[in-house]
């Protein structure tokens, strides 16, 4: 048998010709670049532009912006489920905006208050003092 440690083959150890050689991918034809996955087209469908008819006239616009007017038209009507829709849509949209123009006045005056007051803070050693004064 062969006393060189690096020749040997065995357990975790491929024989040399089977290794992967440097620069050389295991898997040489792989996933080729570009290929579209379905978030790519969704938006790219998403985007195309269709005609509408719209107040007595055709009027081209976008699929996405289509697909919300009959959402919209359809939450007016008074359809549950659109309106469920149509209300988590908005929360996920428009939930982030904390914009002061919309907090009133007086919300403003307390939130302020509140921010101003010192905290505080209880101790361990002040909770065990105060319950053997008693």
């Amino acid at each position: 048998m062969n006393n060189n440690n690096s020749d040997t083959a065995g357990y975790k150890r491929p024989p040399k010709g089977g290794q992967f050689q440097p620069g050389n991918s295991g898997n040489p034809s792989g996933r080729p670049k570009g290929v579209r996955n379905f978030k790519m087209d969704l938006r790219e469908e998403l985007s195309e532009s269709i005609s509408i008819r719209e107040g007595g006239r055709d009027i081209s616009i976008s699929k996405q912006r289509a697909l919300i007017k009959r959402l919209v038209a359809s939450a007016i009507e008074g359809d549950a489920r659109s309106i469920a829709t149509l209300m988590s849509f908005c929360a996920r949209a428009f939930g982030d905006d904390n914009d002061e123009q919309e907090q009133a006045a007086e919300d403003r005056e307390i939130v302020q208050a509140f921010a101003r007051r010192p905290a505080k803070r209880h101790s361990n050693t002040e909770a065990t003092n105060n319950s053997s004064k008693e």
